[in-house]
Formats: structure tokens, C-alpha cells, sequence
């Protein structure tokens, strides 16, 4: 019993000395009373402020500069918007992570910088997997909409990985640069579904469905599919996946190669050769490529748009978006939870936790 206390408490107390501190703000009147005895010379200075939000979205974006620079205001600059993790439409936050929606926190970027015309070049820092199909594409086409608007250079710069949805995303940008080692591709559609009525019998448990509409629990798991629901879904995984297919095709019209689109994932190096990338090189070189496209001088200053308790504002620092604990009881049986169930995604999917993530 004492030993898993022990494991349990070094389970807890791990990840979270190596969370970032909350910052927090106190307003208000305070009433301390009672006999207080202090000993000692004691002497403060400066400004005390403590902030603490439930919901870290309270405070708006701001432009934090990456580099140190003479910048003055309103002088010519580039922004780094980075996208990290799955692309879904809903909140991924948890204990010890920063994450909000990213489709909602992409598009407020997008507005900030649709009414900062200071801002002359973006650069896209993506490092996932994908995520749903509704998601990337309303976040690509949030972007070509900004570009529609003002004629913005956009660079993206594939980081670990680049697929899926985040390589849909990705072709709506004038260059693609990615690293040697970055893993890229993944044009292709899944839709995780499971039978486990046996599972279920096991438990003595009857599913009773009230229902209108014979089809209208397809791909539950409480029964086995029928052929022709299988080809139902089929045919809409096969559409979405055709549009992937047109959305590359216009973005990189030099692409000769058929064998990409069988949903495969190939290194940086080798994406360049099938003309998928553009230019294998690192963050410094999309910058580069970015200042090039806009006709910025050398020095032109790099900012990140950030809320006021996110400390990652640095080119290649991460906001934290991974939970240390997901949820008080880990527990979920794959297609049991119906409110998150079913998505079609566009999503290289190697390891099962991105299934339950992804809301799948």
C-alpha cells in the first residue's frame, strides 16, 4: 500500500515540476486579521501582481518579438504562427497544458494580423499530424482568405512532421521548406470505427435503440455494419479524399508523382524529390525565404502572437499543449463515447492516442 502512495504521489508531483509557472492576478480589497508578529528587517520593492484564470483564453494575443531588435513602430515584420498537435475542431486543454481550439486560436491570429499592417510576411510553423477534415479545411481556407485580402508572402516550415491535415494546410502557403528528417505526406482519409457488440455481450449489456431512420446509427459500435453502410462511408472517405488529392494538385502543380496519394508518409528529403516540398532547410531558411518574398531588409524584426502567460517566445519553443494528467479517470473504450463520435480526418494515425484525441 505505501508503495503505491509512493509511485502514485512521484506519478503527480513528476510532471508537474516541470509545468510553467501560472501567473495570476489579484484585485480587490483584502482583510487580513488577527495578531501577526513579524520579526526582522523586511523591505519590498517593485510591483507585486498575481493573475490566476481558469480559462488561460481570458487575455488577448499579443505581439511578442522573437529577436531583441531596434524595431521602431510600425516598422515592417514577420509573424511565426505555430501550429503543434492535432487540428479538431474543440477544446484539447487539460491540466498543465496551455492548448485551446485550434481552429478558433488560428483564426484569431489570422485577424490579428489581417489588422496589423505592419505585418508583411508569415511564416507557418507546423509540426502534426492532421487532424479532422472539417478542421483543416476551414483553417486553409481562413488563410487564403487573408491572402485574398492583403497579398501576404506565407511560408510554411514543416517541423517532426507535416501530414495529414497539417500538410493540407501547409499547400496553401507560396513555399513549402521542410527539414531532412521531417516526416511528410499522409494525403489520405480515416474513419476509426469499431464493432464491439461482443465486447458488449460479454457484459450482459442489451443495446435497445429507439430510432427513426434504419441507418441512422451507422458505424456504431453496438452493432456490425452492413455492406452497403461500409460503402456509404467509403464513398464520402474516397470524396474527402479526392479533395485532398485537388487541393495538392493546384497547390504544387510541378507533382508528377500518383504514388503520394495512397496516404504514405516519406521523409523531407524524399518529399523534396516528388516536389511535395519545396526546399529542404530549417526555421532560419523559411524566415529567409519569407523576408525574401516580402522584400524586407536583412533584420527585419520576427514576432510571435501570444497570450500573457504563454512563456514560449522564442523560434522554436513549443507552447505546452500536452496534459500532464488527460482526464481524473484515464479510462475510455474506443467508440463508446457517442458526443465525440464519429470524424472523418485527415490524419496519419501511427499510435492509438491520437484516435481518442482526435475525438474519434
Amino acid at each position: 500500500m505505501i508503495r503505491t502512495c509512493f509511485l502514485l504521489a512521484l506519478f503527480l508531483v513528476v510532471p508537474a515540476c516541470r509545468a510553467r509557472p501560472i501567473q495570476t492576478i489579484s484585485r480587490g480589497s483584502m482583510d487580513m486579521r488577527g495578531a501577526m508578529d513579524m520579526v526582522g528587517a523586511m523591505r519590498m520593492s517593485g510591483e507585486v501582481a498575481t493573475v490566476m484564470r481558469g480559462d488561460h483564453t481570458a487575455s488577448r494575443l499579443d505581439c511578442v518579438p522573437v529577436y531583441p531588435s531596434a524595431a521602431v513602430e510600425g516598422q515592417a515584420k514577420i509573424a511565426v504562427i505555430d501550429l503543434d498537435g492535432l487540428l479538431v475542431n474543440k477544446n484539447l486543454g487539460g491540466l498543465g497544458s496551455l492548448a485551446e481550439n485550434p481552429v478558433a486560436l488560428f483564426r484569431e491570429k489570422l485577424d490579428w494580423v489581417a489588422n496589423d499592417a505592419s505585418i508583411a510576411a508569415i511564416v507557418l510553423r507546423i509540426n502534426s499530424p492532421g487532424g479532422g477534415v472539417t478542421a483543416a479545411d476551414i483553417m486553409a481556407r481562413d488563410l487564403l482568405q487573408l491572402k485574398g485580402q492583403r497579398p501576404l508572402p506565407v511560408v510554411a516550415c514543416l517541423m517532426d512532421v507535416g501530414t495529414g491535415g497539417g500538410y493540407y494546410l501547409a499547400c496553401t502557403a507560396d513555399r513549402i521548406v521542410a527539414h531532412p528528417t521531417s516526416v511528410v505526406g499522409g494525403i489520405g482519409v480515416i474513419l476509426n470505427v469499431y464493432n464491439m457488440e461482443l465486447a458488449i455481450e460479454q457484459f450482459n449489456i442489451a443495446s435497445i435503440p429507439i430510432k427513426a431512420g434504419e441507418r441512422i446509427d451507422i458505424a456504431s459500435p453496438e452493432r456490425e455494419m452492413q455492406f452497403e453502410e461500409r460503402a456509404m462511408l467509403q464513398d464520402m472517405a474516397d470524396e474527402f479524399h479526392q479533395r485532398f488529392k485537388q487541393h495538392v494538385r493546384s497547390a504544387r502543380p510541378q507533382l508528377t508523382s500518383e504514388e503520394v496519394f495512397d496516404g504514405r508518409v516519406i521523409s523531407g528529403s524524399r518529399a523534396q524529390q516528388l516536389a511535395l516540398v519545396d526546399q529542404i532547410g530549417y526555421m532560419d531558411d523559411a524566415v529567409e525565404q519569407a523576408r525574401q518574398l516580402a522584400q524586407l531588409p536583412a533584420g527585419a524584426p520576427l514576432v510571435m502572437l501570444r497570450r500573457d502567460n504563454d512563456r514560449a517566445h522564442t523560434l522554436l519553443d513549443v507552447t505546452p499543449i500536452t496534459p500532464t494528467m488527460p482526464a481524473l479517470l484515464p479510462l475510455k473504450l474506443p467508440g463508446m463515447d457517442r458526443s465525440t463520435l464519429p470524424t472523418f480526418l485527415y490524419l496519419w494515425q501511427p499510435e492509438p492516442s491520437l484516435i481518442t484525441a482526435a475525438g474519434a
